[in-house]
Formats: C-alpha cells, structure tokens, sequence
C-alpha cells in the first residue's frame, strides 16, 4: 500500500516505521522540519521494548500533496489538530480511499467527518505503547499492546479487515471491532484517570497508583467519565471500572502521558479533548465533574500562562 502518515510525533512515527518497515510506500507528513530532516537524512531510529532499529525507507515532508493517491490515510495528529489536518488533506484525497484517525480522547471522528465522508471514516484506539520523542530523528516506546479498528459507521468489516492486516504484518497486534465506540470509550476511561493528575502531580503512571492520596483524585476523574458515558449509553465490556483502569495502570506503570510530557516541552496539550471533554460533556447532561474541573483548571492556567510568555 501506499500509506500516508498525518502528525508523525511519537505515535505517528512508529506507526510510519513499522508501517514501512512492511514493505509499504510510506510519507510522512508533519511541519517539524529537524525530525523530517533527520528521517530523510540518517533514517527513522526506533527504540522498542526489545531492540532498537532504524528505517530508512520513509519519505518524510511538509507537503500534503505527496499523500495523494494512497491507499490509505493515516491522521496521527493530536486531537485539537485533526481538523485542519484533514481540511488540508481533503484537498488531495478522492473520497474513496480510507481516512484512519486515532487520538486520545473524544471527538476526532466528528471533525474528521466535516471534510471526509463519514463512510470512509476509520477510527482507531491505540493502547499500551507509553511513546515518546528522545530527538529528531528518534523515538522510544515502552510496550505495543493492540490497535483496535472499526468503522465509524459500520458496514460489511471488508475493508476495516483489509486494513487491520496491513497492520498486522508489520507487526501491530491488531483487533477489528463492529462497536469501535465503545472501545474509544474504554480508553478514553484510561486517559481521563491518568492524564490530567499525571500531569499535575508530575508522575508516571505507577507514582500515581502507589500514592494513595493521588490515586484517590484519580479514580475521582475517572468515575465522573464512566458516569457520563452510562448517561451517553456506551456499554463498556466491563462492570468494575477501578479493576479496569488499574490493570491499564500496571500494565506500563513508568510511563508518563503524552499530556505531561506536552508539559515538560511548553506545548499545549490535549486537555480539551480528555479531562476537559468530560467537563464539557457534565455541563451538558446537568452531571457534576468536580474532580475533572479542578484538574483542568489547574492545567488550563499553566497554558495560558505559557501562551502569554
């Protein structure tokens, strides 16, 4: 396949990698030219919980233009990017080949569809890589669980299928799903316990469950979610959300979160689309989200305090 990669951050880049790694035509799409520099001079370096190898058969750009005529679209961008992410791409898709997003958090399938039908809409949940940025150029992750795919409004699963194998021979575990919203749910579950008071209490995700005190605010913003996605009528595949999360939690317990690590470079995070999601989502369905709130005004002020610098 030719494949086109939308935001190549952490994620991005070793979906890119291990995408071309296959044996697939793969760009690379972001606007960070010193890590598109370094991958098309000296190659992609990866480093797994098992080696370290570096690809050097991606061809890295700004210009949208080069992902015409894939096979398959890729947008890897953080959430609050997607929409003008696809604005650009859908100058240069023909509407038929599928749209592939995959973010933290709620939301990114709804902007995608305000430019790519919501036919060719695949959206994906990446889960248990702990990815991050050492340099251009080079990426470290600390697990690669599952990429669980489905379609946002489900057909006959040919295509999704057909997809789901091309991930799969490069080395994704990957799983196909018919309700695909009820997995994005099940993460953002995660996302919301450990995002925001990682974040604010500058931990990893096994800090955070040794401190009890900690982990009590946690499992207060996630509470507040899974209320609101009962209201919603997501019907989560389990009954315990605590056990849930906490196996989620040991399960890469060095890790720390994209948000708090967005933190430690001065970007701005994904708040809106997590923690902030579920304020915005309680003030609609009249739920109270107080331990959301304050986490997210806490998180909120440091941004506009880092803005206005």
């Amino acid at each position: 396949m030719k494949i086109s990669v939308i935001g190549c951050g952490a994620m991005g880049s070793i979906y890119a990698g291990y995408l071309a790694e296959a044996g697939n035509e793969v760009i690379a799409i972001d606007t960070w030219k010193e890590h598109l520099f370094e991958i098309n001079k000296n190659g992609l370096t990866i480093e797994g919980p098992n080696n370290k190898k570096i690809i050097k058969n991606i061809k890295a750009s700004n210009n949208f233009a080069l992902a015409q005529g894939s096979d398959l679209f890729i947008i890897a961008t953080k959430t609050s990017q997607v929409r003008n992410a696809t604005k650009n791409l859908s100058k240069f898709t023909n509407n038929l080949s599928p749209v592939l997003t995959i973010q933290n958090g709620l939301g990114s399938g709804e902007n995608v569809a305000q430019y790519i039908k919501k036919t060719n809409i695949i959206l994906g949940v990446a889960d248990g890589f702990g990815a991050s940025i050492i340099e251009p150029g080079h990426i470290h992750h600390n697990a690669m669980n599952l990429i669980r795919l489905g379609e946002m409004e489900p057909r006959d699963m040919y295509r999704v299928n057909e997809i789901s194998q091309v991930w799969s021979k490069a080395g994704f575990t990957t799983k196909t799903f018919e309700d695909i919203k009820q997995l994005v749910w099940e993460k953002f579950i995660c996302n919301v316990t450990f995002s925001a008071p990682c974040t604010v209490y500058d931990c990893t995700l096994g800090e955070l469950m040794a401190t009890p005190s900690l982990w009590a605010v946690a499992l207060g913003c996630m509470r507040e979610a899974y209320e609101l996605g009962l209201k919603k009528g997501i019907k989560f595949s389990f009954s315990d959300p605590v056990k849930y999360v906490t196996q989620f939690g040991l399960s890469m317990q060095n890790a720390r979160p994209s948000m708090l690590l967005d933190h430690k470079e001065r970007r701005l995070s994904e708040i809106d689309s997590i923690n902030g999601m579920v304020c915005s989502m309680g003030t609609e369905l009249e739920f109270s989200t107080p331990y959301n709130q304050a986490l997210v005004s806490i998180i909120r002020s440091w941004e506009k305090k880092m803005e206005n610098r």
